[in-house]
C-alpha cells in the first residue's frame, strides 16, 4: 500500500485569480498512488523547453533534500548537500520553478477554504462511506492489480532522507531488522537492498493487497535476496487487532518504514496500527515516517462526492488518503494531548503514545508555473520516532 485513478484538474493558485478550467486542465495530477512521478514530471514541466535550467534541481519532489535531517549523516551514507532555495520578500516567486520552505500566503489560503466547504458540502453518501471503509482492501488489489511495478519509482532518497538506513545496510553493522508497512510494489524495498552491504541485514515488506505482495514476489531482485534470508514480503493488514506480520516476533524489529501508508487508514484505525507497531519494534526502535501533509494540493484539488470525513477522503479509485499536521501527528505518537485537540478515542488504554518524537517536520514546497504565473503547494509530513 503506498496510495486515485480518477484523473482531476489540480488546483492551484495565480498572480491575479483562480485559474481557470482550461489553465487547470494543463496540470493534471492523476492517481494519488503515482503522486511521486506526476509531480516530479509536473515540476519539470513547469520549465518552458527554450528556458535554461537555473542551477541544481532535486531530481524527486517527495525528498526533503536533508534539510531537515536532525543527526550527523553515516560515513557510508549516499548523502550529498542539495541545498535549498529559499523564497525571500524581495524575490519574484516567478524566477525559478520551485522553492522550499514556502508558507501558504493569503490567496492559496483563502482558496483553499472555499475548496475545502464546497467539498464538505457534498460529502460521500453513507451507502458508499461503508462500501469503502468496509473492506479497504479490496480496492488496494485492484489499484495493484491494474498497476503493476513500472507504474512506480523508486525511492531512492530515502536513505539520504533517513540516515539510519544508510548505517544499518553498512557492512559490519551487524543484525538489523527491518518492516516496511505497506511496501507496495517494492518501490522502497528494492533500492534499499541493491544498497545492502550488510549480510545480517533483513527486510520484511507487508502489504494488505496480496496483489501488491504478489508483484514484489514475482521481481528478481526479490528471487535473487530472498534465498539469503535478506528479503521476505507477505500480506498483512497493520490496522487488524493485535497482530504482526508473518513470522515477526514481538519486541524483534529494529526499524519500522511507514512511507505514505498511516494516510490510508481510517481515523478509528490509529489506535490498532499503532499498538501493532509498538509491539513488533525493540525498545529505542525507530520508525521512519513520511506521508500528507494538511492543506497539500492534493487535498484542495478533490471535488464533490470524495469527502469522507475531515481531512479524510475517497480517491476515484475507491482507496482512501488522510492529511496530517505536525501538532496532530506528534499527539498520535507522543501521547501528549494539547488542550485543543480532537484525536478520536484519546482516554483508550494503551491507545496513543509509546513513542519520542526524535524529529518531527513539514515538506513545505512551492512549484510554479512560470509561463501561466501559477502556484502550487505541495505539504508532506516526515518524521523519526523512537520507542520508549
Amino acid at each position: 500500500m503506498t496510495t486515485d485513478t480518477e484523473v482531476q484538474p489540480a488546483q492551484a493558485t495565480t498572480v491575479e485569480s483562480s485559474p481557470s478550467p482550461s489553465e487547470l486542465s494543463t496540470l493534471v495530477i492523476a492517481d494519488a498512488a503515482a503522486e511521486e512521478e506526476i509531480v516530479e514530471a509536473q515540476e519539470q514541466a513547469l520549465v518552458p523547453a527554450n528556458v535554461k535550467p537555473d542551477g541544481p534541481k532535486k531530481s524527486d519532489p517527495f525528498q526533503f533534500g536533508s534539510r531537515y535531517a536532525p543527526c550527523t549523516p553515516h560515513p557510508d551514507s549516499p548523502r550529498t548537500d542539495l541545498g535549498q532555495r529559499l523564497l525571500l520578500p524581495e524575490d519574484d516567486p516567478f524566477a525559478f520553478n520551485a522553492w522550499d520552505h514556502v508558507e501558504i500566503d493569503d490567496e492559496y489560503k483563502a482558496f483553499a477554504q472555499v475548496q475545502l466547504a464546497a467539498q464538505r458540502a457534498t460529502p460521500v453518501s453513507d451507502h458508499d462511506k461503508a462500501r469503502f471503509n468496509g473492506n479497504p482492501a479490496k480496492w488496494w488489489d485492484i489499484f495493484y492489480k491494474n498497476n503493476r511495478e513500472n507504474f512506480f519509482k523508486d525511492r531512492k532518497w530515502l536513505q539520504q532522507e533517513f540516515p539510519i538506513l544508510s548505517a544499518a545496510t553498512a557492512d559490519g553493522y551487524g543484525p538489523c531488522v527491518v518492516v516496511e508497512l505497506g511496501c507496495g510494489a517494492g518501490n522502497t524495498l528494492f533500492p534499499v537492498l541493491q544498497q545492502n552491504k550488510n549480510p545480517q541485514f533483513r527486510i520484511h515488506g507487508c502489504d494488505f493487497s496480496a496483489n501488491a505482495v504478489g508483484v514484489v514476489q514475482a521481481q528478481e531482485l526479490y528471487a535473487e535476496y530472498e534465498p539469503k534470508g535478506n528479503v521476505i514480503a507477505s500480506v498483512y493488514d497493520l490496522s487488524a487487532q493485535d497482530t504482526l506480520p508473518e513470522g515477526v516476533e514481538e519486541g524483534t524489529v529494529d526499524i519500522v518504514i511507514m512511507v505514505f501508508v498511516f494516510s490510508a487508514l481510517a481515523p478509528t484505525q490509529w489506535i490498532p496500527a499503532l499498538r501493532n507497531v509498538r509491539k513488533m519494534l525493540k525498545p529505542d526502535g525507530k520508525v521512519l515516517f513520511r506521508d500528507y501533509g494538511r492543506h497539500d494540493l492534493a487535498q484542495v484539488r478533490f471535488k464533490g462526492g470524495r469527502y469522507l470525513d475531515e481531512n479524510f477522503y475517497i480517491r476515484g479509485d475507491g482507496t482512501r488518503v488522510y492529511f496530517f499536521e505536525e501538532t496532530q501527528l506528534g499527539e498520535i505518537f507522543s501521547g501528549v494531548f494539547g488542550e485543543d485537540s480532537d484525536l478520536p478515542e484519546k482516554e483508550t488504554p494503551d491507545g496513543y503514545g509509546g513513542f519520542k518524537v526524535e524529529s518531527l517536520a513539514t515538506d513545505k514546497r512551492m512549484l510554479v508555473n512560470r509561463t501561466r504565473k501559477i502556484k502550487m503547494h505541495r505539504r508532506w509530513m516526515q518524521a523519526v520516532f523512537e520507542k520508549l
